[in-house]
């Protein structure tokens, strides 16, 4: 059975972006004991530990329009993705633990380099967020989360490309465009990597792919292409999709 073309460009976003997600960066602060899909509550009913309540609202609206729910499967909402990043921010990964953050930074190095700001992920997204905020006012009069779609993604794509002044709120050493990064890839990882971390809930980003997840054995299907998997994903906790 084959894809229809929106579905399969989706699709194809999302494996995509397994490329760009190194297996050690999928929630390195959060540990198998500590957590688990079961323990973690649905988004309504989810208390933030990291963000305040404007963040939190901004986190929400900002990782609905980078993974939408559409016909072709689950949005960044449905996955728990905003309580993914909240996890994250809120353990090691917020504080930048396990990164080397002694100075001098050289924001125009090569990536080669690694990362090259004073800023902890935590500080990062807090900044960021103010930074975000100030753009949307400043563009259309309103809060980001009161936008249409169409004017939150154009902000979005602001972010993305640099347009965005963080220096007018005083943020001077944080691109606009470093955030948005941030704020991808983590919504990628909380779409698509265990749901023992609490994102990709239920595993409807492995069943929106196709992904097998932690099943022992699969081998009789590698060789089917444009053949649904019938089985579902298995987590590592061993519920099954």
């Amino acid at each position: 059975m084959s894809l229809d073309p929106e579905g399969q460009k989706r699709r194809e976003f999302m494996r995509d972006s397994l490329t760009v997600i190194p297996a050690v960066t999928l929630a390195p602060s959060l540990l198998f004991s500590q957590t688990s899909d079961a323990a973690t509550p649905p988004l309504h009913q989810y208390a933030p530990a990291f963000f305040n309540a404007e963040e939190w609202e901004f986190i929400l609206a900002a990782t609905d329009r980078l993974i939408p729910e559409d016909e072709h499967g689950a949005g960044a909402l449905t996955a728990n993705v905003p309580v993914f990043i909240d996890k994250e921010l809120s353990g090691d990964y917020g504080q930048a633990s396990d990164w080397y953050m002694q100075g001098p930074f050289h924001p125009n190095a090569d990536p080669v380099f690694g990362y090259q700001l004073p800023h902890t992920p935590a500080e990062l997204y807090r900044l960021g967020i103010q930074g975000a905020r100030h753009h949307a006012k400043q563009q259309t009069g309103q809060e980001f989360t009161d936008l249409s779609s169409e004017q939150q993604d154009a902000l979005l794509t602001d972010l993305e490309n640099g347009r965005a002044d963080f220096k007018a709120v005083g943020i001077p050493d944080l691109p606009s465009a470093t955030f948005f990064a941030f704020l991808l890839q983590n919504t990628r990882e909380g779409y698509l990597s265990d749901p023992m971390y609490g994102g990709n809930r239920d595993m409807v980003g492995w069943k929106m792919l196709g992904f097998t997840g932690a099943r022992a054995s699969f081998r009789e299907w590698v060789t089917q292409h444009d053949v649904p998997y019938p089985l579902g994903p298995v987590s590592l906790a061993g519920k099954r999709g």
